[in-house]
């Protein structure tokens, strides 16, 4: 059996719950995360591993690495426009925001497989808008409205630069053939998730853009509406 091959659900659980717990720790030790966002990350990761096996939370891994590597660049640049991340680290909230949606799709794969290309779009959506505004904030002065394209200062809700969406094209593309290389995903499903989880990250400017502009909205549920959003896309283009 490989290593990545899906163990049965009986003889996951204990694995799972062992590996996760420590990814939590990991986590709040490197400072990506605060203890309350140890907790739901810690969680999210236990349902991701349960219902898509180790395959599924070495993923996962691959986007705490871009995340937490992308969020340390330029810091003190960032710290100065005001931009920067807390250097606790992420609150549960905004933990939560990134990966649940992907736990829960995770969870539903435990009874239809083909759900996988679901949580691994809403994964990779989570690394690819992390990486966007972090990115554009620190190598872009100007960024563009997506609604009308009127120039407004990086940072700003709904505001994408080229920089920024380049990179997030490439977190998209680490995400998923990372899903790929340890069979989370098909060959077939490769492209369609990749493409689920970029046009995810359009839905979150356009939120941005426009309701959360408006205050009607936070971040932290652009968040969760944009990785869902990304699983229900690959979900309907592997339908297609």
């Amino acid at each position: 059996m490989s290593l990545f091959t899906p163990e049965p659900l009986s003889g996951r659980a204990m694995p799972a719950l062992f590996i996760t717990v420590a990814f939590g720790f990991g986590g709040f030790l490197l400072g990506g995360v605060t203890t309350a966002g140890a907790v739901a990350g810690t969680a999210a990761a236990f349902c991701i591993y349960l219902g898509l096996g180790l395959g599924g939370f070495v993923t996962l891994v691959a986007v705490f690495v871009i995340t937490l590597l992308v969020t340390r660049l330029g810091y003190q640049g960032k710290q100065q426009l005001g931009l920067a991340e807390d250097r606790s680290g992420r609150h549960a909230g905004q933990v939560l925001a990134n990966l649940a949606s992907a736990a829960v799709f995770a969870v539903i794969a435990i009874r239809y497989e083909w759900l996988a290309v679901a949580s691994v779009a809403a994964l990779a959506e989570a690394a690819a808008d992390t990486t966007q505004s972090e990115i554009g904030q620190i190598s872009s002065r100007r960024a563009w409205l997506i609604t009308g394209f009127r120039e407004v200062p990086p940072g700003t809700n709904g505001g994408v630069t080229l920089s920024g969406t380049l990179a997030g094209m490439v977190a998209v593309l680490l995400v998923v053939f990372t899903a790929r290389a340890i069979d989370v995903i098909t060959p077939g499903q490769l492209w369609i998730t990749a493409l689920a989880g970029f046009l995810g990250t359009i839905v979150d400017s356009l939120i941005g853009a426009t309701i959360e502009r408006r205050g009607w909205v936070n971040n932290d549920s652009v968040n969760f509406v944009s990785t869902a959003a990304a699983g229900l896309l690959a979900l309907t283009f592997l339908r297609i």
